[in-house]
């Protein structure tokens, strides 16, 4: 009987076979693309403090005229920022020699030639533009001979104005939360439903806030309309230049000077002696700037750990009193009421996780922010060392920070609790730095030409799904007839 099972094996596998074979010859197709070469981009985000360059990458393909772009590497510059290099312009170009051998080597060698090389300066040299447009057409014009004696695309350097800084760092947020477009598990683009968040970015010379509204902005410089992967998007944005937090710091010690013999926002137990040169050379600080001053001169100020009179004086950074909309945020700008979440990095990030994480206190909501910070404000030096070891460097100037912080949020931008709610302090999303200049290389990919891609004959996703079924179901039939077939053979043998 054995010998009837197994004769009657072959044929139907054979017969399914060929069954499966005919349906893949009746499966339509059509043109797949082949996975398309990479493009690569370099980006040198030259901020108030210090240079990092940022090379990217993408399908020279591009989807809805935005190219998929990540990150490949990055390297921070040695040194201060390029605007610290008034006095010395060549030397500013000199400093990005390091990072530039590197991308040499990151960049394969045959895309040299095609890959585009920018610099943007953000608001350190805005702030040096507007002393010194000399010596900042200088570092500018030092930093673009360096970066022409290298083979890539260089595509020039420039000043970014505060709005393209703040809405590049909107496009990097949520372009790396997915937000725009996300690969599907079917190995598709598709857009999700969600909403766009607001970006809050907290620099060394400048503050932006950025987020998607409905509504005409009644101040026309404040609206920037963007189109991404085929979509349309209205945002607001503005940039507060000398509200970074190096520059707050540099106010709120000029003010201190101005106002007081001691810093209420320094800890009680912190001393040192200030140079009123570093203190007035900023156009920041020309405000409490003296008539007559000896910029040679060092005064020495103790820290008085006072967090109310510290609150008077971040308080006095932010004026509330003439608005010519029918809303603002401070100082006569106007700005449309905070709508969904948001998310705040870069100086935000740092200050609020030193709250949290080295502080280990509640920051979940604007009450708690607050408790936190005058909790700060109340240590003493040795307090303070004590329990964060090892971050002398800028210990003293948490208080100061983080009463700014508070203070912003609550009073300069007008979030409430619930709208507080909606926001998440983030150094990194999807294991990338947000920051302006990936949103910067998204935008810039629309003016890279596209390869035409290379074209191979596929069968479409939903025709192999249906194939496999089919060759399933012909599997299965043919184990039901060989089943079938042993049953019969084997009735005779049991009577």
């Amino acid at each position: 009987m054995a010998w009837k099972v197994r004769s009657l094996l072959p044929p139907l596998l054979l017969a399914a076979a060929g069954l499966a074979g005919l349906l893949l010859l009746c499966v339509p197709t059509r043109d797949i693309r082949e996975p398309p070469a990479l493009k690569y981009g370099i980006v040198l985000d030259a901020g108030s403090s210090h240079t990092s360059m940022f090379i990217y990458k993408w399908p020279a393909d591009k989807e809805n005229d935005t190219g998929i772009v990540g990150q490949h590497s990055s390297c921070d510059v040695p040194g201060g920022g390029i605007s610290s290099y008034a006095d010395n312009p060549s030397g500013a170009g000199q400093s990005l020699v390091g990072c530039l051998e590197q991308a040499l080597r990151d960049v394969p060698k045959e895309r040299h030639a095609g890959t585009p090389l920018y610099l943007g300066a953000t608001a350190g040299m805005r702030l040096l533009n507007l002393t010194n447009p000399e010596a900042s057409t200088s570092v500018l014009t030092a930093v673009t001979h360096t970066l022409t004696q290298y083979p890539f695309d260089f595509r020039g350097a420039r000043i970014l104005s505060g709005q393209e800084e703040g809405v590049f760092g909107w496009v990097t947020a949520n372009y790396l939360l997915e937000n725009f477009i996300k690969y599907g598990w079917v190995g598709r683009w598709f857009r999700p439903r969600k909403g766009t968040l607001g970006a809050m970015d907290l620099g060394g010379a400048s503050t932006q806030i950025t987020f998607e509204t409905t509504s005409l902005a009644e101040d026309r410089a404040s609206e920037v309309q963007l189109r991404l992967y085929g979509q349309h998007y209205r945002v607001y944005t503005h940039s507060f230049l000398c509200y970074g937090r190096d520059q707050v710091l540099q106010r709120l010690l000029a003010s201190a000077l101005q106002t007081h013999s001691f810093h209420p926002c320094w800890p009680r137990g912190f001393s040192t002696h200030v140079l009123l040169g570093d203190v007035y050379q900023s156009p920041c600080t020309v405000a409490q700037r003296p008539q007559t001053f000896n910029s040679s001169a060092r005064v020495s100020l103790s820290g008085s750990s006072d967090p109310h009179l510290c609150r008077d004086l971040v308080s006095g950074l932010f004026s509330f009193s003439s608005c010519p909309f029918s809303r603002c945020s401070f100082n006569g700008v106007f700005q449309p009421p905070v709508a969904g979440n948001f998310i705040a990095f870069s100086a935000f990030f740092y200050t609020v996780n030193f709250l949290r994480t080295s502080m280990g206190l509640p920051v979940a909501t604007l009450q708690q922010l607050e408790a936190a910070t005058v909790n700060v404000c109340n240590q003493t030096w040795a307090q303070l060392q004590a329990r964060v070891p090892g971050q002398e460097a800028h210990l003293a100037d948490y208080c100061a920070g983080a009463m700014f912080v508070q203070q912003l949020l609550s009073r300069g931008y007008g979030f409430d609790e619930r709208a507080f709610g909606g926001v998440i302090f983030q150094k990194k999303a999807a294991d990338t730095a947000v920051g302006w200049a990936l949103g910067y290389m998204l935008n810039l990919t629309n003016l890279i030409p596209a390869d035409p891609p290379g074209l191979r004959k596929g069968t479409d996703f939903s025709s192999w799904v249906v194939l496999l079924l089919l060759f399933a179901s012909a599997l299965l039939a043919a184990l039901v007839l060989l089943l079938h077939q042993v049953h019969s053979a084997k009735l005779p043998s049991t009577i």
